[in-house]
């Protein structure tokens, strides 16, 4: 069993580093701040290759495997967990259905622009009634001579509205077999008549990422708009999720490792009682514990990336993994508030920033209910 990274995944986390610390972390206060989305620095993370960094050379990406990707989403994501997500979800939600279930001509066509990070790309799937329970699908995709006629509202979407948006793929349902719905994926461009996007959430957290709400009055594309297998959607989307799982768990263990550098170094400049509180057990005891935390969560994340890289089922795994480092980020960023005092309630500070970002890791991609249920089914209980 070998922990060693490879002298490629390496190289990846520490470009991945000095871009964060450099080109992030000044402005993600600022950004956070304002709701802005930070689109110049973006376009410069597509230019390094960040935006396809899994995906083939052949397909514009950079052909690095997952846990070099993993490693980048943890050091982005510990500067800037809006800028993590927005990265996160173009390469596992946006581009990642191209490259599994593409047919050659659309992987030339929409997974190439995406991988050279020259435009972002969104997954629409949750709607206001079919969150949790994905399979309850109301968004409809009817074909008319010879194109898909698509009508409906998807919600809480990452990435749809921003200036080098390409466009979106959605679950819509396309027919009915055996008595329930056919689920198929259908690719919408962002300048398709009939589709609009709301005006960004206001938001809680992730505050400098895009989200919003998109409609479909009688949206009109191509038949080979169609993405995959007629009818074979829902299938589609549950393995994309598995994967995805990975990117938002490495999302989570970057807002932890952030959570315990701060309040590190705040317990070693703030003095009470005549000494630097990083001296009182009862502080000690909370960076020992989030340190451990996070140790464990990264190990977590990177050994279902590994599994993944093997060819191996890595569905608990992902399962397991953003479970847990979803819980870790939301215990460091509390007690990174609470060594902070009451400079951890104010927004001078980052610690209050992360606590913001943090809980929307028990909720996307899977709420930790449905991760549980999940785990549970594949334990075979």
């Amino acid at each position: 069993m070998d922990f060693d990274l490879t002298t490629e995944q390496q190289d990846v986390a520490n470009l991945c580093r000095e871009f964060a610390e450099g080109e992030i972390a000044p402005h993600a206060q600022e950004w956070d701040a304002k709701a802005e989305f930070p689109l110049a620095t973006v376009r410069k993370m597509g230019e390094l290759g960040l935006l396809g960094l899994p995906f083939p050379e052949k397909y514009g990406g950079a052909g690095a495997d997952t846990v070099s990707y993993a490693l980048a989403v943890m050091e982005i994501g510990r500067a800037d967990a809006s800028v993590g997500i927005t990265m996160a979800a173009h390469v596992s939600l946006g581009s990642q259905p191209f490259f599994s279930f593409g047919s050659e001509e659309q992987k030339q066509k929409f997974l190439v622009p995406l991988a050279r990070g020259e435009r972002l790309w969104a997954f629409g799937l949750t709607e206001p009634q079919a969150g949790s329970d994905a399979g309850a699908t109301k968004t409809t995709a009817q074909l008319r001579d010879g194109r898909w006629v698509v009508n409906g509202t998807k919600c809480f979407i990452t990435n749809a509205g921003t200036q080098m948006t390409g466009g979106v793929t959605i679950t819509a349902v396309t027919g009915a077999g055996n008595g329930r719905a056919e689920i198929s994926n259908v690719i919408v461009s962002q300048d398709t008549p009939g589709y609009t996007q709301a005006p960004p959430y206001k938001k809680m957290g992730w505050r400098a990422s895009d989200t919003r709400e998109l409609h479909f009055d009688n949206a009109e594309v191509p038949a080979e708009n169609l993405l995959g297998e007629r009818g074979r959607g829902f299938k589609q989307f549950l393995d994309i999720l598995d994967g995805g799982r990975i990117s938002v768990g490495a999302l989570s263990v970057g807002l932890a490792q952030a959570c315990y550098d701060a309040a590190s170094k705040y317990a070693r400049e703030r003095f009470q009682f005549g000494q630097a509180i990083a001296k009182f057990q009862a502080v000690q005891f909370q960076l020992v514990d989030m340190a451990v935390e996070v140790e464990l969560a990264r190990n977590a994340v990177l050994k279902a990336a590994w599994l993944k890289d093997q060819g191996r089922d890595f569905a608990t795994a992902a399962a397991m993994a953003k479970l847990f480092s979803g819980e870790v980020s939301r215990r460091c960023a509390n007690a990174a508030v609470q060594i902070h005092g009451g400079y951890g309630f104010m927004d001078e500070y980052a610690v209050s920033r992360y606590w913001r970002d943090c809980k929307i890791n028990e909720i996307g991609e899977g709420t930790n209910e449905v991760q549980r249920m999940v785990i549970a089914r594949q334990l075979g209980l």
